[in-house]
């Protein structure tokens, strides 16, 4: 079932709980029943779904059928038995009819026929005689049957069969046998045998002797077409069609196809040496009209005939189901294509539907102006040409409701600051639609630039100021009723704050006091929240540092103490109301002793020297005033300061000489910087670095830095 529509319901359903109308999940299949069946009976299927269950009904020939009165039908759910079905009691057309509490639908027509296959006449065929060199046809006069049979002749005794060629044609179409010329092979005696393609049966004519004339052998003559297609042929889409042609004459004619202002497809076959054209899966472009020309040494004969492709009706466009409020119009239009073009008619609950003066049908198009709950139901398109009909199945659901509205919009208390929007939404669910008025105490409200009832039925009002406080109703109203919901506005000051102090520089260890103040309504409540760098504070987790301290009412202190370098940076302070939200900024500068010095590089090194490099430390806000250079040997304890060039590295310097090493000794550097807050951390320790033996110093030195792990010097030496 399609559940289109469903969202515009008057109230949230779990799918489960939703009734609807049937919807067939079967519908009943022709069927074609042999009459010396064992089974001795016939099933027509059909099933529905559709809350509540549906129940089912059958049709014959639009005749409902009474189930009760007639022991031989049973009915299994929504399937139809028929218990020793007869030709004559049970063939014909069958319709399911299914229905529940919303409607009721038909299912498409089935047909139920008979297959059998009769004897022949008993009587005695006459014999045939003719002159050798004459055509002839011998009469098969096929027995009672249904559906088509199959024919084929047997030639003087079973199981020798006439082979067909260009001489010799068995019409499936009529049964007979066509000998375009008689030959003295020919003689003998002629069985029909048919064949039911349902069930497979055979039965044989009385024989008919086919004898030749003492009186001569008949002269050449001009062909004569004895067997050839209808004047109008008619074949639905897809189908194969098999048009026959066949001439008697002397001599034994040819036969030849084409097709008048046009070519024979390309898929189309000869069969029986030409005598049948055969056409697989025809489509609407073969159609056209055909010609057959037999020809022989004495003259020419053709006949022609006219194909026609029909299609049955298939659907472009279907029904949705849909939900409308009383009194609004309904526009459904189904769309079929076919061949010929397909015609519309509409049946509700089964039942044709008849024009009145809301109710229009043109072209596939139904119209309802101002729908009721007396159109609500079961609706069905059928699009049909002459050789089929389709139906298509929506429902229509007419809702009809006093406006009401859920539990939480009852009753509201709206708190704004002057200056602000007020929005107060109004949303009854109704059917038809609610028509929505609005009061402030008992008079109406009356709208202007400022104050605005919306399209969805909300009370808009722009710059409140005090004036605008006070009861506003809101009333939902339909046919079938009304409602109302209450709200009530207050218009309070809006809330300002102070933040102080508004930029700080602290030294490291120091502490901080931030004073937040809100100036507000008497009448709100309020709440602060800190943050820093745009994050809430955790003041568990921050616990050492950091401390929030609510004295007053409308006050509150963010205490800091021992601060450390991170604590740098824009603390905020939020000030929440019931009625609006503020808040405000202020900066922190945090000094501090330097951080460590860059990378230390070894430039240059001789016997008791080592030239070096670094890069510069970061300050924390406090100029640095001096770096020291640092080295470490096997044969130090720890770390040590040693002389340099010059004497004093000021801060601006990012290299000096490490004098008065030691010769062929390993040595690490490293750098501190120093600036009037303190010392900050050294840095990164260089490379383990060897002074050069006494007297073996170098002219250049330097090292590739490109391999971090395997510094690679380039020596000369003197």
């Amino acid at each position: 079932m399609s559940l289109e529509g469903f969202e515009s319901m008057p109230f949230s359903v779990s799918i489960e709980s939703v009734d609807y109308g049937p919807v067939f999940v079967q519908e009943p299949d022709d069927i074609i029943f042999p009459t010396d069946s064992d089974e001795k009976k016939v099933a027509l299927n059909c099933e529905a779904r559709g809350n509540p269950v549906p129940n089912y009904r059958w049709l014959r020939n639009g005749t409902e059928l009474d189930l009760e009165s007639d022991y031989r039908y049973s009915l299994i759910e929504g399937n139809l038995i028929i218990n020793n079905p007869s030709e004559a009691k049970d063939a014909g057309h069958y319709q399911c009819l299914t229905a529940n509490s919303l409607g009721s639908i038909l299912s498409r027509e089935a047909i139920l026929q008979f297959a059998y296959l009769g004897n022949f006449s008993g009587r005695t065929r006459s014999a045939v005689s003719v002159r050798e060199g004459q055509g002839v046809v011998l009469m098969c006069s096929p027995p009672p049957h249904s559906p088509e049979i199959i024919y084929s002749w047997v030639f003087n005794e079973f199981p020798s069969f006439v082979a067909e060629d260009s001489r010799r044609f068995i019409s499936q179409e009529t049964g007979n046998l066509y000998i375009s010329k008689v030959q003295t092979s020919d003689v003998g005696s002629y069985i029909c045998l048919v064949k039911n393609t349902v069930t497979n049966a055979r039965v044989l004519s009385p024989p008919t002797p086919l004898t030749l004339r003492n009186d001569g052998v008949m002269g050449e003559y001009e062909p004569k077409i004895e067997v050839h297609f209808p004047f109008m042929v008619t074949a639905a889409k897809g189908m194969t069609v098999k048009m026959e042609c066949f001439a008697l004459g002397n001599p034994v004619p040819t036969i030849s196809w084409m097709k008048v202002n046009g070519y024979i497809p390309s898929k189309a076959r000869l069969r029986k040496s030409q005598g049948v054209l055969e056409i697989p899966n025809v489509q609407l472009d073969d159609a056209g009209i055909y010609e057959c020309r037999a020809e022989n040494s004495r003259g020419r004969n053709s006949f022609r005939g006219q194909l026609q492709v029909y299609n049955y009706p298939h659907w472009v466009e279907k029904l949705n189901d849909t939900h409308l409020d009383s009194g609004s119009p309904l526009r459904w239009e189904c769309k079929a294509t076919g061949k010929p073009r397909p015609t519309y008619r509409w049946l509700k609950n089964g039942v044709p539907l008849l024009a009145q003066s809301r109710v229009e049908m043109v072209n596939g198009v139904l119209m309802i102006h101002n729908v009721n709950q007396s159109d609500a139901g079961m609706y069905q398109c059928l699009a049909e040409n002459k050789y089929g009909s389709i139906y298509a199945s929506a429902e229509l659901k007419v809702l009809a409701s006093a406006p009401v509205f859920a539990l939480n919009q009852l009753k509201k208390t709206i708190i704004i600051t002057k200056g602000q929007e007020v929005l107060i939404e109004c949303k009854p669910q109704g059917s038809p639609k609610p028509t929505i008025s609005w009061k402030k105490g008992d008079k109406a409200v009356r709208e202007s630039k400022r104050i605005a009832i919306l399209p969805d039925g909300s009370l808009r009002i722009l710059n409140a100021s005090k004036p605008d406080e006070g009861k506003y109703i809101c009333r939902g109203e339909n046919v079938f009723g009304s409602a109302e919901i209450l709200a009530s506005v207050f218009v309070k000051e809006p809330t300002r704050i102070e933040l102080t102090p508004k930029k700080i520089e602290l030294t490291v260890g120091e502490s901080i006091v931030l004073n937040c103040k809100a100036i507000h309504d008497a009448s709100l409540d309020v709440s602060f929240y800190w943050t820093l760098k745009g994050q809430p504070i955790d003041f568990e987790k921050e616990r050492g540092h950091f401390e929030s301290i609510r004295a007053q009412a409308s006050s509150a202190d963010l205490m800091i103490r021992n601060i450390l370098l991170m604590h740098a940076g824009r603390y905020g302070c939020r000030v929440q109301t019931t009625a609006d939200s503020v808040s405000d900024e202020a900066d922190l500068l945090v000094r501090g002793p330097p951080g460590p010095p860059g990378i230390v590089i070894v430039e240059e090194i001789t016997d008791s020297t080592a030239t070096l490099s670094w890069s510069p430390a970061a300050d924390n806000h406090s100029p640095i005033s001096s770096y020291n250079l640092q080295a470490r040997s096997p044969f130090s304890l720890g770390w040590q300061t040693v002389k340099t060039v010059p004497e004093i590295i000021t801060g601006d310097m990012e290299s000096a000489m490490a004098v008065d090493l030691n010769p062929w000794v390993e040595y690490e550097f490293r750098v501190v910087a120093t600036n009037p807050i303190g010392t900050g951390d050294p840095s990164t320790p260089s490379r383990m670095i060897r002074t050069n033996e006494a007297g073996k110093n170098l002219e250049n030195w330097s090292y590739s830095f490109e391999n971090e792990e395997k510094p690679i010097p380039h020596m000369a030496y003197n």
